[in-house]
């Protein structure tokens, strides 16, 4: 079951779902539209591996918008910062960022109940597209958890994305035992 509109109103006002910044025209009947963050990222390396902290580089969208190209892999991140304290928050991409070829994430959708900070972005492109700051990229759908939570996210030890800032995080797959 999704929350609808009314339902996600009711939660920001208890408490339990936070949206910073917060605009009401954003929110759609069952999901509430987030926006692209002002920061980019690539990885420095082009042969990434999964033992190793691989390093990124951040750059700033310019106000004339940056071409994503095609084969290229960028990190980045939504303006809003949010938290989810009772829900399992889904970012999915929007139609119309689809529609232009846009892939906001790899595999990365859910969130987990206790997720609190900027979403980083997993973002792909079919062909060229011009993107801007501040531009509608994804919405967030929130679904209704059965039973309690022993420990929320932002409250494990090793929660490696919890209080994500305002700028991409690049995978901290290296920080797994394997």
């Amino acid at each position: 079951m999704i929350l609808s509109d009314t339902r996600i109103l009711e939660e920001i006002e208890k408490g339990t779902i936070k949206i910073t910044p917060y605009d009401r025209e954003c929110l759609g009947s069952n999901s509430y539209d987030v926006h692209l963050g002002k920061w980019l990222a690539k990885y420095k390396d082009e042969v990434l591996d999964a033992r190793k902290h691989n390093q990124i580089e951040h750059f700033e969208i310019p106000e004339e918008g940056f071409i994503l190209q095609p084969h290229v892999f960028y990190l980045g991140v939504t303006e809003e910062y949010t938290e989810t304290h009772a829900h399992v928050p889904f970012l999915e991409g929007k139609s119309s960022t689809g529609r232009l070829g846009i892939d906001i994430h790899a595999t990365a959708g859910k969130g987990d109940v206790g997720f609190c900070g900027n979403w980083t972005l997993e973002i792909s492109v079919k062909q060229p597209v011009r993107i801007y700051k501040g531009m509608p990229i994804g919405q967030l759908i929130y679904f209704p958890v059965d039973g309690e939570i022993a420990v929320k996210y932002n409250q494990k030890k090793n929660a490696k994305y919890s209080g994500q800032p305002n700028k991409p995080v690049e995978s901290m797959m290296w920080k797994n035992k394997f």
